[in-house]
């Protein structure tokens, strides 16, 4: 493998896919993801261009799964050099007052409640290596119409990393946040159907110009 390993957690489509595939000529390539066959799409193209990749199909807001997938990093490489997270649940748009229970359960597990875990469990991996870094996305939806789950969820998610990132800003690890332009992902397929999408980044450029931000 490369000399470097990259965590990318919600690799399987989307922000995450394009990034691992962008970082795969110089790192490692350990993608987290709930679908298998997407993950293993992923990984065909990453051996196609010559790269490597790991897979570790598992869902984030299983916390045993993830201490063990972090042990498991230390006991094979030592430490980890990067982490982005992109996984995120996008509940679907809805009236503040008509917020589906479980929906919004659903999106504080994924979007609050698992980063925090993470955020625990990779700290030790990225303090492991010099100059490693961890990466988070904001999408600033919070107290739009119809966005109270994903952008009250978001937000929060967005806190913890921000605080993260001022308690280590002397000690490290660096915690970088990026805000990538509109791209024709599923999720925003979602919250905008029948969107002209031609107007859209595809993500594998945002990727590219994200990666020269982030390295």
């Amino acid at each position: 493998m490369t000399g470097k390993l990259a965590l990318i957690t919600g690799a399987s489509r989307g922000l995450g896919a394009a990034l691992a595939g962008a970082l795969a000529p110089t790192h490692h390539i350990l993608a987290v993801a709930r679908t298998t066959g997407a993950l293993e799409e992923l990984d065909d193209r990453i051996k196609a261009g010559g790269g490597s990749a790991t897979l570790a199909p598992l869902d984030i807001t299983d916390d045993g799964a993830m201490r063990h997938l972090c042990r498991s990093v230390y006991d094979r490489w030592g430490g980890l050099d990067l982490w982005c997270h992109t996984a995120v649940h996008a509940a679907p748009l809805s009236p503040a007052g008509h917020i589906d229970a479980g929906d919004f359960g659903t999106s504080l597990r994924v979007n609050v409640t698992a980063t925090r875990h993470l955020i625990a469990c990779v700290e030790p991996l990225l303090l492991s290596r010099p100059a490693a870094r961890a990466v988070f996305f904001d999408d600033r939806r919070g107290g739009e119409r119809f966005f109270g789950a994903y952008g009250a969820t978001k937000t929060a998610q967005m806190a913890l990393a921000r605080s993260w990132q001022a308690e280590t800003a002397r000690t490290g690890p660096q915690v970088m946040i990026l805000a990538p332009p509109p791209m024709p992902t599923g999720l925003r397929a979602r919250f905008f159907p029948g969107e002209d999408r031609s107007a859209l980044t595809p993500p594998a450029a945002v990727a590219a110009d994200l990666i020269t931000a982030m390295l």
